[in-house]
């Protein structure tokens, strides 16, 4: 079993218009994805246990291109232009759509899809055409239900069950779990899914030291 990863030092690599752009696609790769006021940026910067890790705004749609931070060699986080109601010409909008559908149909070292939805406000259209996508592609889908604070507990409860209800008729590896940036909630949860999609990496890392070291000793 691998240690868990110290999310602490995740690092800002680069900002691509498109994938042409992007490092070679190689490692393991998770994207974040979801609506322009889904809260994503906050909830990288509170996963990472940093302030400005990814850029916030009170202007939702603020990113505009595919974000990429290391973890560690080999394991990258993805943050992904918002969807949904951003303020923005239609022409950038369907630019920011064209980038988002080639990074997610062709970037092969991407191996899971965290999807953040507000939990007042979950599942509309765009949210399920991604979820839908990520099954049709046999890719596993982390759903974040944001702002979790914003209900109580009770309520809180009720949403996540009531989401997870209506998940399980898509099919797929889809789990859910209700998450605040504010206060915490979720966050663990996160780290150990992202442990458990960057395993492989992290052993083929392995793998090819103990390969290494072996040569070394003949």
């Amino acid at each position: 079993m691998n240690q868990p990863l110290n999310y602490r030092n995740t690092g800002f690599i680069t900002s691509a218009p498109t994938i042409r752009h992007l490092p070679n696609d190689t490692g393991v790769e998770i994207a974040f994805a979801g609506r322009s006021n889904a809260g994503k940026s906050s909830a990288l910067n509170r996963i990472t246990d940093q302030k400005s890790l990814a850029r916030t705004s009170k202007t939702p749609g603020r990113t505009q291109l595919i974000n990429m931070f290391e973890v560690i060699p080999g394991c990258n986080l993805i943050d992904l232009p918002g969807y949904g109601y951003a303020q923005v010409p239609l022409e950038m909008k369907l630019k920011w759509q064209e980038s988002l559908g080639e990074y997610l149909q062709k970037r092969e070292c991407l191996q899971g899809l965290v999807v953040l939805m507000d939990i007042r406000h979950p599942l509309k259209d765009l949210d399920q055409q991604m979820i839908m996508w990520a099954i049709e592609s046999r890719l596993p889908v982390l759903v974040l239900l944001t702002k979790a604070d914003k209900l109580k507990s009770g309520a809180r409860k009720q949403q996540l069950m009531k989401v997870r209800d209506s998940v399980k008729t898509f099919g797929g590896d889809v789990q859910v779990e209700a998450f605040s940036s504010l206060k915490g909630i979720g966050v663990d949860q996160v780290r150990r899914k992202l442990d458990e999609w960057f395993a492989p990496e992290l052993e083929r890392q392995l793998a090819m030291l103990e390969e290494d070291e072996a040569q070394d000793k003949e």
